[in-house]
């Protein structure tokens, strides 16, 4: 299983940015997805999990903010990230578990993308 994720950059403050996640096999209504994000010197973060039926749980520090969904149909998930903050500045890593979701707990997760940087300036 392979997860590419892309749509990464560099915005102000207050702006968005949608990310995508690409997995390479049918994740139909078997896969848990989940986005996280890691900065620099911090632990690994769950940012957000969308279920097999599609739904989502986020974080609180997001709420609000970001939406996440995913297109069965094309085997992609996607983290809509709006009002950006300079605390937002990660890596942020899709990933993947065949089983159904049950937390933000980045260790429950099988499968991972390779990261795309997203750095928000004030």
């Amino acid at each position: 299983v392979r997860l590419v994720e892309s749509g990464g950059g560099s915005v102000q403050a207050g702006g968005s940015l949608r990310l995508s996640c690409k997995v390479s096999v049918s994740i139909g209504s078997k896969y848990c997805m989940g986005w996280f994000r890691q900065a620099p010197e911090n632990e690994r973060e769950g940012v957000a999990i969308i279920s097999r039926i599609g739904i989502t749980y986020f974080t609180d520090s997001v709420k609000g903010r970001f939406t996440a969904s995913r297109d069965n149909a094309v085997n992609t998930v996607y983290l809509q990230m709006n009002s950006l903050r300079p605390d937002d500045t990660a890596i942020y890593y899709c990933a993947a578990k065949r089983r159904a979701c049950s937390g933000l707990d980045f260790a429950d997760f099988d499968y991972w993308g390779q990261g795309t940087q997203v750095t928000v300036s004030s």
